[in-house]
């Protein structure tokens, strides 16, 4: 009796025609890096207002803009853009000076429901809002770069709005203006003290 041992499905594959088994000669780095913030206490429009501030734009200008904005959610967002830097640099050795963030979104968390008592008895339904933060770092590559480099040469060009949120020359004011005290009053404001 002749017996022909059949092949398993969990055996290895035999190797390529010419001989030779596939080997990658090199590791790549992986190129997006992401940190999500889950159960953010506000809504998911107040704190995509803010995350749209800094889509496309370089990480240290990124962070630089939250610290300038005038929104509770900055603070938020300014935790996520920093922890998406340190697990890029630290967890997969990119190069922090050369991040920009690729997305940045907000997605909707559990809306919690609770009792909102009212007079005479009544009562309504109080929705309390929570969201998901995700920002995705990548880093630059050199013909990117060199087309930064290019941008900020050009001083007397009008810069579409991708092109200028790469460079800023100078930081988005979220403050409104009738708030502001005008600057002759705040000047004089300071010398009579």
């Amino acid at each position: 009796m002749n017996i022909q041992p059949v092949p398993s499905p969990l055996s290895q594959l035999p190797a390529l025609p010419s001989g030779k088994t596939k080997e990658k000669s090199s590791v790549q780095r992986k190129r997006t890096v992401q940190a999500v913030l889950k159960k953010i206490k506000q809504s998911p429009k107040k704190v995509n207002l803010v995350a749209a501030l800094v889509r496309g734009m370089r990480v240290e200008d990124a962070l630089l803009q939250m610290q300038v904005t005038v929104k509770r959610a900055a603070k938020t967002v300014y935790k996520v853009i920093h922890s998406a830097r340190a697990n890029a640099v630290h967890n997969h050795g990119l190069d922090g000076d050369r991040l920009i963030i690729d997305q940045a979104f907000v997605g909707k968390g559990l809306f919690r429901k609770t009792i909102s008592y009212h007079a005479k008895g009544r009562s309504g339904i109080r929705v309390r809002p929570q969201c998901r933060l995700t920002v995705i770092v990548r880093e630059l590559k050199p013909r990117e770069e060199a087309k930064i480099a290019k941008l900020r040469v050009r001083k007397f060009k009008k810069l579409s709005k991708r092109e200028h949120r790469l460079v800023p020359h100078k930081l988005v004011e979220t403050q409104w203006r009738w708030h502001r005290k005008p600057k002759d009053q705040a000047a004089s404001g300071s010398t009579m003290a």
